[in-house]
């Protein structure tokens, strides 16, 4: 893959002044899920695999496997006594006790925010209660969250969806949600689970990850400053999707995109400011490539609105951590 500085695929789009969201791009998760895998692929023979993508970017993921990790589908993919990594989107109990079943080098790099949702869904199943997850069919998250427990995991991604729930006992019902939704439509989906189901117990708050607020609160400012907005992101990426979301709620034009030549130039017909934000999985290089494309280069109008600093750190799991204890 060539470095941003030569992508140079497209003519250069038309200059327009930019505005940088903040925060934006790699939360602690998905740092910690990179490293665990360039950690691995440090201390363990080669090949080191990972079962999906680490995180939802083709960047990094093309970067990771020049390093020489090989990216699966299915663990039968894995050759037995192997080291195989577990996605920071988590996987299902049965995957793991698989994976021990064939003498895998297990380990897992599933986002401590998500392997809390899980925790939780273990805990309302011991206690008898039925689990309504809010979230999005087939995502991985979604899948891993869900094969928590044999049974007893609803699934419900709109009101609407929670109209036609049929529930074992209502007065023995909890919820839980995707980590990566929007703040905005799962609130909605909340009021409808606590209006038709009162005794529902629930987090304190929604497991909706710090992270993912914080970028969907950093996108709404960004859209009263901007004519138009681009979300780095792939198109897998559920919380990158959101953004888009988010900003076309706003009222403004928004676009998906994973790298500076995705852009269409006729977006930028009479557009004089571009907002630029990007998921969680977007590594920084992808903003600057783009920021600089639309500005005209890195002296171009380019700059970055204040946002809540992010200072949340997850440590490694412990035979990934070197002999001085760093990590």
């Amino acid at each position: 893959m060539q470095p941003a500085s030569q992508t140079q695929a497209r003519p250069a789009a038309p200059t327009v002044e930019v505005v940088l969201a903040s925060p934006r791009g790699f939360c602690a998760g998905v740092e910690r899920a990179i490293e665990i895998v360039e950690r691995a692929l440090d201390l363990f023979p080669h090949p080191v695999y990972v079962r999906h993508e680490i995180v939802h970017n083709r960047y990094v993921v093309d970067r990771l496997k020049a390093m020489g990790a090989v990216f699966v589908e299915e663990l039968d993919q894995v050759p037995d006594g192997a080291t195989v990594i577990f996605s920071a989107h988590g996987v299902a109990a049965g995957v793991v006790a698989a994976a021990r079943e064939r003498g895998l080098d297990v380990i897992d790099a599933t986002c401590p925010l998500v392997t809390k949702v899980h925790l939780e869904v273990r805990r309302h199943h011991r206690e008898g209660r039925e689990v309504v997850l809010i979230g999005h069919a087939g995502h991985p998250e979604v899948l891993g969250t869900m094969g928590q427990v044999a049974g007893g995991v609803l699934l419900v991604a709109t009101p609407e969806d929670v109209d036609r729930l049929v529930v074992k006992d209502p007065e023995r019902l909890a919820f839980v949600t995707q980590t990566t939704l929007s703040v905005d439509d799962t609130a909605h989906v909340v009021a409808a689970l606590r209006a038709r189901f009162p005794a529902i117990v629930g987090p304190a708050r929604e497991d909706i990850c710090y992270a993912t607020q914080n970028r969907q609160e950093a996108v709404k400012r960004l859209a009263e400053r901007c004519d138009l907005v681009l979300v780095l992101g792939a198109p897998n990426s559920s919380n990158s999707n959101r953004l888009r979301e988010v900003a076309e709620v706003r009222g403004r034009r928004a676009f998906l995109i994973e790298r500076a030549d995705d852009i269409d130039p006729a977006w930028l017909a009479g557009v004089r400011t571009v907002g630029i934000t990007a998921g969680a999985s977007a590594p920084e290089v992808l903003v600057a490539e783009v920021a600089e494309r639309l500005a005209g280069g890195p002296g171009g109008r380019i700059t970055a609105l204040d946002g809540p600093r992010e200072d949340v750190a997850f440590s490694l799991p412990p035979g990934l951590v070197r002999p001085d204890g760093v990590g």
